[in-house]
């Protein structure tokens, strides 16, 4: 316990709490789809790796809280989309394949079918919970769990293409809630990369953009190892605000309308 009451070795290391959410029980009304999103999201994330083996499908249902025929459902929608590979015989399975950068049109037309009031709201939501986990890991992270945070902000600043950048920054906010040591905060960023994470790679090839969140993520960093709980909560609902801002602009153009005709992120 630190002198000033904030735990300083409770729970598990932060680099592996967000791969550990991943094979958590689903919620009990999920479906095939809800499955699929699941786990194509954290190879979307880079939470599973191109070419590894997902767990046997009795054990991976297990994990899950699914049946073994939801499962294989899901999995056939993961092949479908090029996210999974099965093979039969010895040393066979079902192993990641991380896709290739999102087609451009293929997001653009995904993007459409979003309201920008369903855009606000899910901003909001996501401002709120990334804010969240900056603060509570603020308040209780460990020196080492800063690194994995380290790590995605570097790589950041040389991803080269749109689709690695929209990964590495949904997965920067991953491994924020993970330094929280809090599975549920962990397992909610996970959700809203499945919502939204393909879409940021729509606003993540300006450069001045792509300056300032590095900078943000940065300051983030900062706060949270200095324990300024609060300034690291702002800073992370500012990061999200900023992008989504810019989605919600794209969104309007999209549709024909003036820049000047929305209003900004609430917050």
């Amino acid at each position: 316990m630190r002198p000033d009451g904030r735990p300083d070795d409770g729970g598990a290391p932060g680099a592996g709490t967000a791969r550990r959410a991943v094979f958590t029980p689903v919620d009990t009304r999920a479906r095939v789809d809800t499955v699929a999103r699941r786990i194509g999201d954290a190879i979307e994330l880079g939470l599973l790796a191109d070419g590894e083996q997902l767990p046997g499908e009795t054990e991976l249902a297990g994990q899950l809280g699914v049946s073994t025929v939801t499962l294989r459902e899901a999995l056939m929608a993961l092949r479908q989309q090029g996210l999974v590979i099965t093979r039969r015989g010895r040393g066979g399975g079902s192993f990641v394949t991380l896709p290739d950068d999102p087609p451009r049109e293929r997001l653009r037309a995904r993007l459409a079918d979003w309201s920008t009031e369903e855009l606000h709201d899910l901003g909001d939501h996501w401002a709120a919970v990334s804010g969240a986990a900056a603060l509570l890991a603020a308040r209780r992270t460990q020196p080492g769990d800063l690194r994995p945070l380290v790590r995605m902000a570097d790589e950041l600043d040389v991803a080269e293409d749109p689709a690695t950048r929209g990964r590495l920054f949904g997965r920067f906010h991953v491994e924020l809630a993970a330094a929280a040591r809090s599975a549920r905060l962990t397992r909610e960023e996970i959700a809203l990369q499945t919502d939204l994470g393909a879409l940021l790679c729509l606003v993540l090839d300006d450069p001045e953009h792509l300056a300032s969140l590095s900078d943000r993520h940065r300051d983030v960093i900062s706060a949270v190892r200095d324990e300024a709980d609060e300034r690291a909560r702002t800073l992370a609902e500012t990061s999200v605000r900023e992008s989504v801002g810019r989605l919600i602009a794209l969104r309007l153009a999209l549709a024909g309308r003036p820049r000047g005709t929305h209003h900004e992120l609430r917050g």
